[in-house]
């Protein structure tokens, strides 16, 4: 069967859809936050009541997402989890342990999706984009980051939209439009957008503190504007593109690449040109620093820091241990992976929650890839990874009363769901004197926190997302300590990196007759 012919088979799978499977974590308001065992982890895959006998046919989740999104063959969209920044689009903050269906998409048939840290992305089957979730940084696409959260789908300005991927905090579109087939918004900061630049200033022009300008409407990347982009993958801070001819492109952070730097436009990977073009068939991964796809005879290969432990693979290498399998489909967590390959399940690195579901008795971990028992016969149709969970499609066919076997999880209500507290909240009032002395010194605590942490509230509020046994302590898609993938020279005022490239939110400027003491360009001035 030829590379074209495998690829129309996967997307008549995807039409017919089939039953979703879950593992790992349920503890969406702790995960990747609270060190430790977690309850409430599944480790076997699990059928989720609400949509048990439903008919799935796309998933989608992100390497630091701790949310998910399902959509059925009805072209309807069910999203569950972490849901602080509004990013299930159920118009409220409110956290969902069921899946449930975004009500204000029912119009719309969805056939894509992708999910961010706190956003989520949409397709709709006429070839538009709505999104919803944090928009910070303009990863929403809708032209305009005025509201920081967007609770409800909005409408990103894209058109002839045919695929969706979305990283941290930036979103990329595929699209029919000729000269335009792949589109951008977003955080620049690791040039991961493609234009050339990460768009890097400072915030004031007496301040060592580094801003990067939001990028709030989709933009084409000049550079392809010649290709027709077919397939994308997006990590933490980087990007994985193929074109039509099977050539790579690759671009954004690029710590743990052969150079150590970081890629401002797309640049084409040497391994997959002449002999080795990837087939129209082949499988695109991405996971928080490492990128993965399938060349010539199936073969996957690898490269960045596949795991915790170990040298990085600085340029893409075959993973022998799959040789000779039929992979179909593929997704990385923030250190783990799932496939789809043959009438198997495999999964394998480094997890915490029981997301490679291998079962109460089996192991925690695998640096090897390794079969999930429990799903071995079983057709799988796609895969899902995100925050230290992991989801699977099958189909129902051929597997007998195999599924009714499978644990089913009922999750709660969504009336029972935590709504985030308000960070003006007052404290409850106090009946004695000694409650109310400690509801002042609180009070007190408090507001010496706030002033503390002002001036880089939202680099920690981003950072507290990802610090987690199973990402093997690795922040934004980088090592503390370690800045941007330039290395420690984008860091030039000594102490320890926030691991975000910046400096601590401890330094002060330093007064060398006027010097900002730190690179970055002028502040823009104000129009």
């Amino acid at each position: 069967m030829s590379g074209t012919e495998m690829e129309k088979k996967v997307e008549e799978e995807e039409k017919i859809g089939g039953e979703l499977l879950f593992c790992g974590s349920t503890c969406w308001d702790v995960i990747g936050r609270r060190k430790g065992a977690v309850e409430g982890n599944l480790v076997s895959p699990t059928r989720l009541r609400p949509l048990v006998g439903v008919d799935i046919r796309f998933v989608a989740s992100g390497c630091l997402s701790c949310h998910c999104v399902a959509l059925d063959v009805e072209g309807r969209c069910y999203t569950w989890g972490r849901n602080e920044k509004g990013q299930l689009g159920h118009g409220d903050t409110i956290q969902r342990d069921r899946p449930t269906i975004v009500s204000e998409l029912s119009k719309y048939k969805i056939i894509k999706a992708g999910s961010g840290r706190n956003h989520t992305v949409v397709v709709t089957e006429d070839g538009n984009s709505l999104a919803f979730g944090w928009n910070k940084h303009g990863q929403l696409g809708s032209g305009s980051t005025r509201n920081e959260i967007e609770s409800s789908p909005v409408r990103s300005l894209v058109s002839q939209v045919t695929h969706t991927a979305c990283g941290a905090d930036f979103t990329v579109w595929l699209s029919s439009v000729e000269g335009s087939s792949i589109l951008y918004a977003g955080l620049p900061q690791y040039g991961q957008l493609g234009h050339g630049t990460d768009n890097e200033y400072n915030s004031k022009d007496s301040s060592v503190k580094l801003v990067y300008e939001p990028q709030p409407r989709p933009r084409a990347i000049a550079t392809l504007s010649g290709e027709t982009i077919v397939k994308v993958a997006c990590g933490t801070n980087h990007t994985v593109a193929v074109d039509k001819n099977g050539y790579v492109y690759t671009w954004g952070f690029g710590g743990y690449g052969r150079e150590q730097k970081d890629e401002w436009a797309p640049r084409r990977v040497d391994v997959f040109q002449k002999h080795n073009v990837l087939p129209p068939n082949a499988v695109v991964s991405a996971g928080s620093v490492n990128s993965a796809c399938t060349a010539g005879g199936g073969q996957l290969y690898m490269w960045g820091k596949i795991k915790n432990a170990g040298d990085d693979w600085m340029y893409p290498k075959p993973l022998m241990d799959l040789s000779g399998w039929n992979l179909r489909c593929m997704d990385s967590g923030n250190m783990h992976h799932f496939v789809g390959a043959d009438a198997s399940c495999i999964s394998w690195g480094q997890a915490q929650y029981g997301e490679l579901g291998y079962g109460p008795m089996g192991q925690k971990s695998s640096a090897v890839p390794k079969k999930v028992d429990i799903l071995e016969g079983m057709h799988v149709i796609s895969v899902a990874c995100g925050m230290g969970h992991s989801m699977v499609i099958v189909d129902r066919e051929n597997v007998g009363d195999r599924l009714d076997q499978l644990d089913v999880y009922d999750g709660k209500a969504t009336a029972e769901g935590t709504e985030v507290p308000d960070a003006n909240a007052t404290f409850p009032k106090q009946t004695n004197k000694r409650g109310a002395k400690n509801t002042s010194d609180s009070l007190k605590n408090l507001k010496r926190k706030k002033s503390k942490d002002s001036s880089d509230s939202e680099d920690e509020e981003e950072n507290s997302d990802v610090e987690s046994d199973s990402s093997g302590e690795y922040i934004n898609g980088k090592a503390p300590g370690k800045g941007r993938g330039k290395g420690a020279k984008k860091s030039t005022s000594g102490g320890k990196g926030t691991g975000r490239g910046r400096p601590s939110t401890n330094k002060t400027p330093q007064s060398s007759g006027g010097k900002t003491g730190k690179r970055g360009r002028p502040r823009k001035s104000q129009v």
